[in-house]
């Protein structure tokens, strides 16, 4: 196998660059004559070493185009070190550490010594004077000819002229500048020989110093300059970047700029930038190129057009919208533009791009690309474009934040399964006390709770040990609630290893009695325990660690089945998490086989938590494959000829709250056929569904109402069904419809058990046709629904409503007017019918008991429905409404212990209101971690005895955990889905003991899961990656009930619900703004939340953040606000670290503007630091260089040690944009980045320099502009530096004829293409003034400098 190297064409970028450009103007068979020629020349035995290159393309090219360069002096100085033979390489001697001698005969003989010492720049003055004698001599340069049968002759008009645009490109980039000092040498030669003296003048003014040393000519016979092809484009006036970019600052007319495509891309790149930016031509990058770029093409034509990509097209729309600095950064960053590309800019090219990036990053666009955010230099919007890092991240808020919970400083701390809630996070959200500790405290269930028993002197040691268990008991009713609450609280907040098993906490049920500590347990037999008290518990607490899950979490079917516990003991657990593990979505990766084989098993938990799982994982899709399934466990979807399976009556319920999720809002014609019967199914047949029916009926109408979800009366193809009538009819009662299709078999056989006739059971069947009727017209106002709801208005009709039921219709009915929902106890009240609020006749046979539940049972369904209308929101009106009946429901529990009142309302009651008003308040603050509400949930957390039984704890603790959700990063949403999924969660009957699932099925709870929201916003700082406070501007939309209205938020903070806001805004002064606008569209902030709600944010400089500095005292403007004189005096560079990040910024106060013992008296360190001063305060550290140059280029000027213009072409392209802008008044120079008193100190600088110099040397001038030949002395770099800094034009006498007076010079002004400030400093000399103090019309001079 051989491997064959072909050597390259060239190495030396210049040389490429040449031959590209060479290539592109030449025909085919002379630009391949030129490579063959240049191939073999390069490429020759031996070869030639990397510096010698360029002079050897020199040589060759100037050859073909017929020079003979042994004659030039100039080329005859090239060295080339090229052997005529290979040679052998001689084999390398071993270095040497010590010096010899010879070292220096070395360097003295080497090819860099005779290169410099032949460079005119550096030549010594015997050295000129050999060129000059060589030169000068008439006789040698008669011989000096060109060869007119070289290829390249005909050509030469050609090559110079893309020769010359490759020059202008070089001079563009920092990086290449250098070599164009090189490329001036051959154009300087060609210009000459072709007698184009603007060309010359050109490179002279560029270079003074290289070009004193070159004045030979070569002569072209006028014989055969006809056989020169002079192409259209070549013109007298040479074009030059820098000037065009100089008047297009001014405002003057242009031509369109010539370039070479794909070669000149810098060139091309920059002037349209240019007509972008300063001229405001926002078509200038689309339809208008050809106004400001004249492309070049093979074959010496022009073209004036140029093929767009389709970037550039797409993002037209946008262009006509946005402001300048906008489309220009667009633009860039659409041609590949970066900051690394910007750095290579010269600095007074680069200041209008720098301006226009300044002007972005104050208010960018939410929707930029990555990219653009870049360039701005907005590093928080780079990294929330970056939105990888946020999915992938184990920690919960980001792979680079590293907020790991606390290490646990208790063994079994982390036992308690709500370590994983972020304390930087929260400790931000509540910072001034403990409150998520407290909440960690209340819903602990994994330590043995305290059993504080006083043995009495009468009471023996058994029935004092009967009474530590019976207490026990008591206190375990509340234990085995808190899973509920848990589940909640610790929502989303842990990312599993896929290689450890999940941790669930124990669920303790023992005690330790004190003072002794001694154990207490129930299994001792002492006393009577209820069979299965811990199955539902144990379900729960699965729930609840399968809930800690987050959905962005890695996890698959493999792990799920990894985590099945080996003891029996543990299938209810592990039956919870396999719920949890669906109301977090990674149910859908369990394999199809793994649930085929839980469900075999027949363990009716665990087809409860997979049934329930799978459903809420396909919420709303309607996906066939669950159906199949579900509809297996509900006999009624089943055909009537299927065999008979032996269903539990839980896992039926569990089935049909299945079939209602996995249709939710799709309006199913069939399956809600079938559940608006289920929900009237009679008992039977035989002795089947005897049992639990209440639940079952719930389930069905539960289902029916999210089939159905917010349809109203527009359910398409079900008119024949009568939905609502029929729902009213279970509602009301009445005479039971006949079985209709399949069921009518299955319904024959009476029950043996029950015997209910042909009237409808209410008891069993109004809670679910209630609730389906709220449901299937939630938030329609439809009022004749609404009034079915109405409570009774007599006392008779009154006696005949079960409380319980009085409180779901009031609620129905307040949540299908939903519009008219207010926050304030007069809407609650007026809830109550009129009979009950008026004064009561004595003669009336009234029953108060009946009526006091009535009214409280009224309340509670009022600011239960207040609860929804408001959930999430932390409306302070609804929550004070919420509070008060909170309190009054309190007072009367405190009377309930009276005989008067206790016999009225019952304990039952007043606790079952209570209930479901801290339930509803803390939908009302869910997520905010409200103190009152924690305040009520840990009063009832404290009471264990009496009627406290089982379902109020558990209504309680699930209070908490709403209050607290996810760690306070989620709140409630108030969506149809979500207001289905708390009704189905919050049904105001709570269980009365562990096993009791009569009325609701206890699984239910955890739906409420599914109407979490995140929508907690944590501002993360970009540079330090820690979260931080940050202020926000929070805009609503206007709505009927407030108008369009802003307010202010301290971030971390949960946010309304989007649809009702317009905009969310990062606000100043501490960071850079950022504004989320969400009347666009609201996906990139949900895509935000639902990444914890990282918000990435970037501290300026010199702003501290809000933790270390909350007023604001000692940030660095403050300083220097404090102090009369300038804030330069007030700042230390040793406290930069403190104000910026940036590890430049720091460095250049360290080693450049610290005043050491050796630094004290120099200036430098001065004036370093008030520039450093100014980048930080102006939130501009990228202008540090520009500043650094434009002070190293005035103090080069002053001590007359410039060796080319090059920087004061920069300082006049900075003067000009900083006199556009000043011309436009103070109002619109706020953008501007030289602000200060610096640049007008500079100008004035270089006016000062170059004044002085023209007071001495004005004949020099004068000579110059009458086109006089002016010796060498003459030629000097401070003339080429005046004629650059004040736009002098290349004159010819011609154009100054007729100018006698200052009148004429200004009518001629455009022609000459002289600024005005100028022409007022040249005036003098112009007009010929030579004798005499200048003046203009009897002024001195200097009242017209400026």
């Amino acid at each position: 196998m051989l491997r064959i190297s072909v050597p390259e064409v060239a190495t030396s970028e210049l040389v490429q660059k040449c031959l590209q450009a060479i290539r592109f103007i030449l025909p085919k068979d002379a630009a391949m004559k030129v490579l063959v020629k240049w191939y073999n020349i390069y490429n020759a035995p031996g070869g030639s070493s990397a510096h010698a290159e360029w002079s050897l393309f020199v040589t060759c090219f100037m050859t073909l185009m017929g020079y003979n360069t042994e004659r030039l002096a100039w080329t005859r100085h090239l060295h080339f070190e090229v052997p005529l033979s290979p040679v052998i390489a001689a084999k390398k001697a071993r270095h040497s550490d010590q010096g010899s001698e010879e070292d220096w005969d070395y360097l003295l003989a080497s090819h860099y010594h005779r290169q410099i010492i032949s460079q005119p720049v550096c030549a010594s003055v015997e050295s000129r004077d050999v060129v000059a004698t060589e030169t000068g001599d008439l006789s040698s340069a008669s011989s000096l000819k060109l060869e007119s049968s070289a290829p390249l002759f005909p050509h030469i008009p050609a090559l110079f002229y893309v020769l010359h645009l490759l020059y202008q490109e070089l001079q563009l980039d920092e990086l290449h500048r250098a070599k164009a000092s090189s490329l001036v040498c051959l154009l300087q030669q060609l210009a000459r020989d072709l007698q184009l003296e603007e060309y010359v003048d050109l490179y002279w003014r560029d270079y003074p110093s290289v070009m004193a040393g070159f004045t030979e000519r070569c002569v072209i016979d006028h014989a055969v300059i006809g056989q020169m092809q002079r192409p259209s484009f070549l013109s007298s006036k040479p074009p030059c970047v820098f000037n065009w970019l100089s008047s297009c600052l001014r405002g003057d007319e242009n031509t369109p700029f010539p370039y070479l495509p794909a070669i000149c891309q810098r060139t091309r790149l920059l002037v349209l930038s240019y007509a972008l930016y300063i001229l405001g031509d926002d078509k200038a990058t689309s339809t208008n190129v050809s106004k400001y770029l004249l492309k070049l093409s093979a074959g010496q034509k022009s073209c004036a057009s140029e093929p767009y990509s389709r970037r550039q097209s797409s993002a037209k729309v946008r262009f006509s919208s946005a402001s300048l600095a906008e489309q220009l950064v667009v633009w860039l960053t659409s041609q590949g533009f970066t900051l690394k590309h910007l750095e290579s800019v010269p600095f007074g090219v680069a200041l209008p791009i720098r301006e226009a990036i300044y002007r972005c990053r104050e208010q960018p666009c939410s929707d930029w690309s990555e990219e653009v955010c870049l360039l701005i230099g907005r590093q928080d919007l780079t990294k929330q474009a970056h939105k990888m890092t946020l999915a992938k991240s184990k920690a919960s808020v980001s792979s680079g934040l590293t907020l790991e919970p606390p290490a646990a400083t208790e063994p079994d701390e982390e036992e308690d399964g709500m370590s994983d809630i972020i304390q930087e996070v929260t400790g931000l959200i509540w910072s001034q006390d403990l409150r998520v500790q407290e909440v960690r405290r209340l819903l602990r269930s994994s330590r043995p709770v305290r059993v504080s028993v006083v043995q009495l002197p009468e009471v023996s040691d058994h029935e004092y040990i009967e009474e530590k268990e019976n207490k026990l008991l008591q206190l375990c009713q509340r234990t085995m609630a808190l899973p509920v609450g848990r589940g909640l609280f610790t929502l989303f907040s842990y990312h599993p290893v896929l290689t450890e098993p999940l941790p669930v906490p124990k669920l303790n049920l023992t005690g330790r009695a004190p003072p002794r500590n001694t154990m207490v347990d129930l299994n001792s037999g002492n006393i009577d325990v209820p069979p299965n008290m811990t199955s539902w518990p144990s379900f729960h607490n699965g729930v609840a660690a399968g809930l800690k899950i987050a959905p962005a979490s890695q996890v698959d079917s493999a792990w799920i089945a990894y985590n099945k516990p080996k003891s029996p003991e543990l299938a209810n657990e592990y039956a919870g998490f396999l719920m949890a593990l669906g109301l977090n979505g990674h149910l859908t990766k369990l394999a199809t086989l793994n649930i085929h084989d839980y469900l075999t098993k027949g363990h009716e938990m665990t087809s409860i938590g997979l049934l329930l799982g799978v459903s809420s994982a396909k919420l709303g899709t309607m996906d066939m494959s669950i159906t199949r399934l579900l509809s297996i466990h509900i006999p009624a979807l089943l055909p009537p000829t299927s065999t008979e399976l032996d269903v539990p009556h839980n896992v039926q319920v569990a089935a049909v709250i299945g079939i209602g999720l996995v249709y939710q809002g799709t309006g199913h014609r069939h399956n809600a056929e079938v559940l608006l019967s289920e929900i009237g199914r009679p008992p039977g047949p035989e002795m089947e569904y005897c049992t639990d029916r209440e639940s079952y009926s719930l389930a069905a109408g539960l289902a029916l109402g999210m089939v159905c979800l917010g349809h109203g009366s527009n359910l398409i193809g079900m008119t024949d069904l009568n939905v609502p009538e029929q729902l009213y009819q279970y509602m009301v009662g009445g005479h039971r419809r006949a079985q209709a299709g399949a069921n009518r078999e299955r319904h024959k056989s009476p029950s043996y058990q029950i015997k209910e006739g042909d009237t409808i059971n209410v008891d069993v069947t109004c809670p679910g046709a209630t609730l389906a009727l709220a449901m299937i017209y939630l938030k329609t106002n439809n009022r004749s629904i609404a009034d079915w709801l109405k409570p009774p208005d007599t006392w008779f009709l009154l006696d005949f409503i079960k409380p319980e039921f009085l409180l779901l219709r009031t609620l129905a009915r307040c949540i299908i007017m939903w519009d008219e929902i207010l926050p304030n106890s007069e809407w609650v009240k007026s809830n109550i019918p009129q009979i009950m609020r008026g004064n009561f006749d004595p003669s009336e046979d009234i029953n108060m008991e009946t009526m006091a539940q009535a009214q409280d049972y009224i309340t509670a369904g009022a600011c239960l429905a207040l609860g929804l209308r408001f959930a999430g929101s932390a409306n302070s009106d609804a929550f004070d409404c919420l509070y008060e009946f909170a309190r009054t429901f309190m007072k009367m529990m405190s009377f309930a212990g009276t005989a008067a009142v206790g016999a009225q309302m019952g304990y039952y009651n007043l606790q079952t209101g209570l209930s479901m008003i801290l339930l509803a308040m803390s939908m009302v603050m869910a997520g905010t971690g409200n103190l009152k509400v924690l305040q009520l949930c840990r009063f009832f957390h404290k009471r264990t005895g009496g009627e406290m039984n089982y379902g109020f704890h558990m209504a309680h603790h699930m209070a908490l955990g709403l209050l607290f959700l996810g760690g306070g990063r989620y709140t409630v949403s108030t969506s149809n889905s979500a207001i289905a999924a708390l009704l189905c969660a919050l049904y105001p009957h709570f269980p009365a003991h562990s096993t009791d699932n009569r009325y609701h099925l206890q699984a239910l709870r955890h739906l409420a899961v599914l109407a979490a929201e995140p929508r907690l916003l944590v501002p993360v700082d970009v540079d330090s990656l820690k979260p931080c406070y940050a202020l926000l501007e929070v805009s609503y939309k206007g709505t009927k009930w407030y108008k369009e209205t802003t307010v202010e938020l301290m971030a971390p903070t949960l946010l309304p619900e989007l649809g009702l806001l317009k905009q969310v805004k990062v606000k100043g002064p501490r960071y850079w703004e950022l504004t989320l606008d969400l009347s666009k569209e609201t996906q990139n902030l949900k895509s935000i939340l639902s990444q914890d709600g990282v918000l990435y944010v970037k501290l300026r400089a010199g702003q501290l953040p809000y933790k270390d500095d909350p007023q604001g005292w000692k940030s660095l403007l403050t300083t220097a606000l404090n102090h009369r004189n300038s804030g330069v005096t007030a700042f230390k560079p040793e406290t930069i670290s403190t104000f910026t990040s940036d590890p430049a910024l720091i460095s250049f106060a360290d080693l450049f503007c610290k005043t050491s013992e050796g630094m004290k008296h120099r200036k430098d360190t001065r004036v370093f630091s008030a520039m450093l001063y100014e980048c930080v305060t102006q939130e501009c550290p990228e202008m540090l260089p520009t500043y650094i140059a434009i002070e190293q280029a005035v103090s080069a000027l002053q001590r007359g040690d410039l060796q080319q213009t090059f920087p004061l072409w920069q300082l006049r392209l900075v003067v000009d944009l900083w006199d556009s802008r000043m011309l436009r008044g103070p109002a619109n120079s706020h953008n501007t980045l030289l602000k200060s008193e610096f640049l007008p100190v500079m100008k004035n600088a270089v006016d000062v320099a170059l004044d002085g110099w023209l007071k001495d040397n004005s004949s020099v001038l004068r000579s110059y502009m009458q086109d006089q030949v002016l010796s060498k002395e003459a030629q000097s770099i401070m003339l080429a530096c005046f004629l650059v800094y004040r736009s002098v034009p290349c004159f010819r006498s011609t154009q100054l004829k007729g100018c006698s007076s200052f009148g004429d010079l200004l009518s001629c002004s455009s022609q000459l293409e002289i600024p005005l400030r100028d022409l007022l400093r040249l005036a003098p000399v112009l007009l010929g003034s030579a004798s005499g103090p200048p003046s203009l019309l009897g002024f001195p001079l200097h009242a017209f400098s400026s």
